[in-house]
């Protein structure tokens, strides 16, 4: 249902939000433990407690299923203090090598590579050599192992080793991207809003302009009250700009009575010759829009029906709502072949600023048509997605 421009400013009086308490969180009885021991947060956020929850878990996992190998084979119980010293000798030297990778993964790839070939080929010999002699020593004290014979566990020290290290890196390297990810993402945002905030400073000097060129004319016509009249509504519009964001998003009814504004101060330029009509439905007023967007394709209306013509013209803002989205009109009647379809010449903008503004603002989810309408002026429309005037901003 349709309400005209008096109806329009009952309903939009502000009215107090029913306090919403959030509806309470239900809380699992392993919270305080996940929470004790830090696993109420994303694992690699700290990326030091994950290396040494993962490092623990995996040598803890080596011993235990060494051993129950151990068991199966009748080993006794002279093989748990052989894997003991196995699996500690194997925390020792991936600390070691984490070390020393932490420092190679910052350089070239491929000496990265070659470097931390180079490193576990020498911890595996190392590893081999210990599980040679901690073999001899505690589980055959009869044998004697000499020369090569040290490095007979060398190849399968060497794929455990190779293991670590693969995953070590893969870790590293997937949180780098991930990271190099986020900050692209940040970096897109801030690009983003800094390209709203330029599109919507721009209106504010090109509307400047025009109207200090009205106040200047009244001046030198010797009109000091309607100069006055047209400075005090110009300050209340500027202030209204002023408080609002430049990338924040306002409610229809709050953008319907900064129009108001604007078009009080163009009343003073056109008296009669300008007609504005205000046609929106009840449940768009609070649909949320990018504020000062309809404001060009006011004074484009004016520019191109009112200025053109000696009576005048009737300008129509209607919106109404579309399934999830808001239909949004601006038309005129005037003369629809002089309607500029670009942006002014004289400033380079109007409404090629408007369609910037809701490529920026909406991406491809929006629509933004121009056509000569059936009272034979020219109708700009604009077709945005549904949000309501309750979510924050």
């Amino acid at each position: 249902m349709a309400t005209d421009s008096a109806a329009l400013e009952r309903q939009q009086r502000p009215a107090r939000r029913a306090n919403r308490s959030a509806a309470p969180r239900i809380q699992s009885p392993a919270a305080p433990i996940a929470e004790g021991i830090g696993l109420d947060q994303p694992f690699f956020d700290d990326k030091n407690r994950a290396f040494w929850i993962l490092q623990s878990a995996g040598w803890t996992g080596y011993f235990i299923l060494r051993s129950l190998s151990g068991f199966a084979n009748s080993m006794g119980w002279m093989f748990v203090i052989h894997t003991l010293l196995l699996t500690a000798t194997g925390y020792s030297l991936t600390l070691l090598l984490a070390t020393l990778f932490r420092r190679l993964i910052a350089m070239r790839a491929l000496l990265t590579v070659a470097l931390s070939l180079v490193a576990v080929v020498l911890a595996a010999t190392a590893f081999s050599v210990i599980e040679t002699w901690s073999f001899a020593t505690f589980l055959k004290p009869d044998a004697r192992p000499v020369g090569v014979e040290y490095l007979g566990a060398i190849l399968l020290n060497f794929a455990l080793l190779a293991a670590w290290a693969a995953l070590y890196y893969g870790i590293n390297y997937f949180l780098l991207l991930e990271e190099q990810i986020d900050q692209r993402e940040r970096l897109e945002s801030q690009a983003s809003t800094a390209q709203l905030a330029m599109l919507r400073y721009q209106l504010n000097p090109h509307f400047l302009f025009n109207t200090l060129n009205s106040i200047s004319t009244l001046v030198l016509l010797k009109q000091t009250e309607r100069a006055n009249a047209m400075l005090a509504r110009l300050s209340s519009f500027l202030r209204y700009t002023l408080i609002n964001e430049p990338t924040a998003k306002v409610t229809l009814a709050q953008e319907v009575e900064t129009l108001k504004l604007y078009l009080e101060i163009e009343k003073m330029r056109f008296e009669d010759r300008l007609r504005p009509h205000f046609k929106i439905e009840s449940e768009t007023i609070g649909a949320r829009l990018p504020s000062l967007l309809l404001q060009p394709l006011i004074e484009n209306a004016i520019k191109y029906a009112v200025t053109a013509s000696e009576s005048g013209a009737d300008i129509w803002l209607t919106a109404h709502r579309e399934g999830d989205a808001v239909r949004i009109e601006v038309a005129d009647n005037g003369d629809g072949e002089n309607a500029g379809l670009t942006a002014s010449p004289s400033t380079g903008v109007g409404l090629a600023n408007i369609r910037d503004r809701l490529a920026q603002a909406y991406g491809a989810a929006h629509s933004f048509t121009t056509k000569k309408n059936e009272r034979g002026g020219f109708s700009v429309i604009v077709e945005i997605p549904y949000e309501s005037g309750d979510q924050d901003i």
